[in-house]
């Protein structure tokens, strides 16, 4: 017997997505103002003081411009209720924009090294750069670190990934500030290789931070269950349900942020068919009254009864990764 519940969380669902929309929206805008005045004077500073490393944290900046209207663009489609063609609302969308985020990462961090190498391979056209490329260095050292902690902290408390994906972003460039303000330091205390080499290593911690974020990205839009401590606490919720005599065959996929469920969960096999319906209804309303869950279907099995219909599936582990 399938128990399909289809009670109305339509009000928690909209007051959630409007306010992860809300907060990527503010965090986002900020951003975009921040690396336009930072991709600007890098990028000036550094073709007039002739640092290869400052240009290219100047262009990692100008990065982060395209990768904030990529965010912004997701959240304002992914807060968009359910509809015909979607059923399950547009909650992906979160998903495709982190990977978008992360291939751009990865292309510009293979440019910067590309270039990097180039000069690498002629150290003779490596010229001296001026002072004034260390103090825009240090300036947008402290910018992107600050502009870091409070994007973290909002896409912490509305729990968005696409928005952790974004404020971790904005650390690469505050690491890769650091890294180029070393390589500056020394160009200028005699050691000409080192704006280049800094360059390099700004562009192969950007392409390794574009290639987690795609990957991750990429996994979840192919149905990635959750980690395993995660679906434990939704199997415990579950069992805590009362009436609910035993749980098996859990299944769980990503929509965004989001969580969609299947699960048989096991009733007494002596009590009306409406009773084992109100205890599916209460069980699937506790779980997403305390899990990230969007969705969950119960499949209804008489307690202790062999089942031939799921006989052959695998048990539910999660995964062994810890939670994001």
């Amino acid at each position: 017997m399938n128990v399909n519940d289809t009670v109305d969380n339509a009000d928690d669902d909209t007051h959630t997505a409007a306010e992860r929309s809300a907060a990527a929206s503010r965090s986002t805008w900020i951003s975009v103002a921040v690396n336009i005045a930072l991709s600007c004077v890098q990028i000036t500073v550094g073709v007039l003081a002739k640092s290869q490393g400052l240009i290219a944290d100047g262009m990692h900046s100008l990065s982060d411009l395209v990768a904030d209207f990529v965010v912004l663009f997701a959240s304002h489609h992914g807060a968009k209720q359910a509809d015909a063609d979607h059923p399950y609302g547009h909650q992906r969308f979160e998903n495709a924009a982190s990977l978008v985020v992360g291939t751009l990462l990865l292309v510009v961090g293979a440019a910067m090294a590309w270039s990097a190498i180039g000069k690498l391979a002629a150290p003779e056209t490596i010229p001296l750069v001026h002072a004034a490329a260390l103090a825009v260095a240090a300036l947008a050292l402290v910018a992107k670190e600050i502009l870091f902690r409070y994007m973290l902290k909002i896409a912490t408390r509305v729990k968005s990934s696409m928005l952790v994906a974004n404020a971790w972003h904005a650390r690469s460039d505050a690491a890769s500030s650091l890294v180029v303000g070393i390589g500056i330091a020394g160009n200028l205390a005699g050691y000409p290789l080192l704006d280049p080499i800094a360059a390099l290593i700004v562009g192969l911690m950007i392409g390794k931070m574009g290639w987690g974020f795609a990957w991750d990205a990429l996994h979840e839009l192919m149905d990635r269950g959750v980690d395993a401590q995660e679906l434990q606490a939704i199997i415990l919720t579950l069992k805590e349900t009362p009436g609910v005599m035993g749980v098996h065959d859990v299944r769980t996929r990503k929509m965004g942020d989001m969580i969609v469920v299947d699960v048989h969960i096991e009733v007494d096999a002596t009590i009306p068919v409406e009773a084992g319906h109100d205890i599916a209804v209460a069980a699937r309303r506790k779980v997403m009254a305390r899990h990230r869950v969007l969705s969950l279907m119960t499949h209804v099995d008489p307690w202790r009864r062999p089942d031939g219909d799921h006989a052959g599936l695998p048990a539910a582990t999660g995964r062994e990764d810890t939670p994001s």
